[in-house]
């Protein structure tokens, strides 16, 4: 007497498999339930990105953030790949985020964080693309040793951080880039002090 599957079974079990390894990516529930956090001025992390990298679709941008959201290190790059593979787009941004920023792996508690802009054809519906995405930097993340931060889609019809329901009609994919002045936050006035402080605040209140 032998014993194993029916066909039918090990038919089905197989294509469940293959389905759940070729299926890499991120739904949006999903995405919003992993404690993703959120960006203080998203508008001025995108328009900053977007003035930095004169984005057109396809491209894809990642940037670290420190602590006060400032971008340490960014990098853009186009995609290639055709199908929405999260394995190919944690490789894509692991490579690129080793060219520019050391990691953190010796670190208990990561204490900057990445955030992925993606430009793309197409409306601000989420995609299995933006899927893959999702997948591929909360798993680039942790290989380098960061927190996983917000992904952010950039469209005809503006920007939008998906799972968080933010967003805004500029700058998109036919907007001009601001220029860094507006962008950024301008840099703190020097502390001055004793008489010669004193002699400018005179001559300015003239």
């Amino acid at each position: 007497m032998t014993f194993g599957f029916a066909p039918s079974s090990a038919a089905s079990l197989s294509t469940s498999a293959s389905a759940a390894s070729a299926n890499r990516l991120l739904e949006p529930a999903e995405w919003a339930a992993a404690g993703i956090p959120l960006l203080r001025n998203p508008r001025e992390v995108v328009s900053g990105l977007h003035s930095r990298h004169h984005p057109k679709p396809a491209t894809a941008i990642v940037a670290v953030l420190d602590q006060d959201e400032r971008v340490r290190a960014s990098a853009s790059f186009v995609r290639r790949a055709s199908s929405a593979d999260g394995w190919m787009s944690r490789n894509a941004l692991l490579a690129q985020l080793r060219r520019v920023i050391p990691h953190d792996l010796r670190r208990r508690t990561p204490v900057r964080t990445a955030v992925l802009l993606y430009c793309r054809e197409g409306d601000q519906r989420w995609t299995e693309e933006d899927g893959a995405w999702m997948w591929g930097l909360r798993d680039a993340c942790t290989l380098h040793g960061l927190r996983c931060g917000a992904y952010i889609t950039l469209t005809r019809d503006g920007w939008q951080v998906l799972g968080e329901g933010r967003g805004g009609r500029s700058p998109n994919t036919d907007s001009s880039p601001e220029p860094f002045a507006i962008s950024e936050a301008p840099p703190p006035l020097p502390r001055t002090g004793g008489a010669a402080s004193e002699v400018l605040r005179r001559a300015a209140a003239r």
